[in-house]
């Protein structure tokens, strides 16, 4: 009887967790590996100009990711052209080397957020590109290759749904 009522916790919290959702997308790295110069963009459209929203990176990693952080650099064009450009940074890991995020075994999901209480006023598309701007420490370039990234994606979620 418990375990029925721990299954049923658990489907009624992932449910609730999809509340409010507005939009989601992922996408795939190259056999977990995510390129330098490999930007990922995502389009969207089709909001109320008068709601506000929350939006979240999100980040899904294997236990080949070498870092405890990871380094973003998001952009949001807006229908008209404007562009809000970050440099974000996320804690992938806790102290002791163990994996935030949701999932089991070795891939683990990030909800990782990006705008709080953004409101689309412009009717048409916008675009999210989001590339990772990691280095290693002591090194003006780049890492090419970074490795255990499996996706990369992005959620909109209206807060009070």
């Amino acid at each position: 009887m418990r375990n029925v009522f721990v299954a049923l916790l658990a489907i009624f919290s992932l449910m609730s967790c999809q509340r409010g959702l507005v939009k989601s997308d992922y996408k795939a790295t190259e056999n977990g590996i995510w390129q330098k110069d490999n930007q990922i963009e995502f389009t969207f459209s089709e909001l109320d100009s008068l709601a506000q929203y929350n939006m979240f990176i999100n980040v899904r990693n294997d236990d080949t990711f070498p870092y405890n952080n990871l380094f973003l650099i998001a952009e949001l064009t807006a229908p008209d052209g404007s562009i809000e450009k970050d440099t974000l940074e996320y804690q992938m890991a806790n102290p002791d080397g163990s994996w935030l995020g949701q999932g089991s075994g070795s891939l683990k999901e990030n909800k990782l957020w990006y705008k709080e209480n953004i409101v689309f006023s412009s009717s048409g598309v916008y675009t999210l590109t989001v590339s990772h701007a990691m280095r290693k420490n002591g090194s003006v370039s780049g890492v090419e290759q970074l490795q255990g990234i499996t996706d990369v994606g992005f959620e909109i979620v209206q807060p009070n749904k």
